[in-house]
């Protein structure tokens, strides 16, 4: 019998809770392109005709794994968005690099 995901919830623990919030905010903070594109409501069609591009070439793009940080810029541009690049450390210190190109080129530091 189907139970509803309340009753399961009120049985974890307030760690189980915790772990599970945190994961489902950790998803949801990270996006794939074509995701993304999807939020920013642009078709595959449209925002490979503004990249001057095909749109199966867009297509593999959205799918590959890897890319070059220039390629994800010019997307993230075309979208309406600017790309920061950030490195988080183990121990608290994080950095935004600033990419070639950008005008704004301060490196900011961020300490948590």
């Amino acid at each position: 019998m189907a139970r509803k995901f309340a009753e399961l919830r009120a049985k974890m623990s307030p760690e189980r809770r915790a772990r599970n919030e945190a994961a489902t905010k950790k998803m949801l903070a990270e996006i794939g392109l074509d995701e993304l594109r999807k939020v920013k409501e642009i078709t595959q069609v449209k925002l490979a005709e503004i990249l001057e591009m095909d749109q199966g070439a867009l297509s593999r793009i959205e799918r590959q794994a890897d890319m070059h940080v220039s390629t994800l810029k010019s997307i993230v541009e075309a979208l309406g968005g600017k790309l920061t690049l950030r490195v988080d450390f183990p121990n608290g210190d994080s950095h935004v690099i600033a990419l070639a190109g950008q005008k704004d080129r301060e490196i900011e530091l961020a300490h948590r």
